[in-house]
């Protein structure tokens, strides 16, 4: 008897959120930026000057710039930070993909959000696109860090040196758990009850793609055409899946005609 799984490689599609399923033209990630550097002049008093660089070198080494503010030292509420960043984001920007609700739907593979935002952000984003109903569940800031202590933070006494996926440097261990360090994605194995070898893991950042890849996942990089390591595919939108990767469709249509003809060939009656 032939196995069905022949006919079906994956059984999960692990999607990132911003600049993954909507495209980066829209504005919303170039706010993002702006309010997390204003959060850190207002909220942390910090020097103008110095903002804009330490917002790229911390967002660089730990995946979030929250992520290495923490890991600095500074003390804040993780709810009063996504409130001030995420509060104020043009999401009228974004509109309605009916394109992209049908490519989803039309994919009877379990859909899964794994994103470094908070779940508000997450649920304001996949309600304007329309396809909040598209996953099976997310995975977001809250659900690999239920804490919101604002006394987590790191004190240089007590920290822990961690080396970032493909940089070769060492930083101070941040206390946030998120892309691209790898107890993230074994958290969200474990929560979403994902096996690495059967996933397709969409993102737009080649760092997490690469630990992505590091742990078995298959990956697509999203938001450009070349692909570099870490990849094993690279489009420039989410609207091109189909056409990259018809296979997807083709291996479930497969897998239906094997349920359907052994359904036949079990139900049939035969007459003497």
């Amino acid at each position: 008897m032939e196995n069905e799984d022949q006919y079906q490689q994956y059984d999960c599609l692990l999607f990132d959120l911003d600049d993954t399923l909507y495209p980066q033209s829209s504005g919303i990630s170039v706010q993002i930026t702006k309010n997390i550097q204003e959060y850190m002049l207002q909220k942390l008093g910090m020097k103008e000057s110095e903002v804009p660089e330490l917002c790229i070198s911390l967002y660089k080494e730990y995946g979030t710039t929250m992520a290495g503010l923490k890991a600095q030292g500074y003390n804040f509420e993780y709810d009063d930070f996504h409130s001030f960043v995420h509060g104020r984001l043009p999401y009228d920007s974004l509109n309605p993909d009916p394109i992209l609700r049908g490519l989803l739907l039309s994919l009877p593979i379990r859909k899964v959000i794994f994103t470094n935002s908070d779940k508000a952000h997450a649920a304001s984003v996949l309600g304007k696109l329309g396809i909040e109903d598209c996953f099976e569940t997310i995975i977001s800031f809250e659900t690999l860090n239920p804490t919101n202590n604002a006394d987590d933070s790191v004190g240089a006494e007590e920290t822990e040196n961690i080396e970032p996926p493909n940089t070769g440097s060492v930083i101070p261990k941040t206390p946030v758990v998120c892309k691209p360090f790898e107890h993230a994605y074994e958290e969200t194995f474990k929560i979403a009850n994902i096996n690495p070898k059967r996933t397709l893991f969409f993102d737009d950042s080649i760092r997490n793609l690469q630990t992505a890849k590091e742990l078995g996942l298959h990956t697509v990089m999203i938001g450009t055409s070349h692909r570099t390591k870490g990849a094993d595919h690279a489009f420039e939108s989410i609207h091109n899946i189909k056409e990259a990767l018809p296979e997807l469709w083709e291996t479930t249509e497969q897998c239906e005609n094997v349920r359907y003809s052994r359904e036949i060939a079990i139900e049939q009656p035969v007459q003497a």
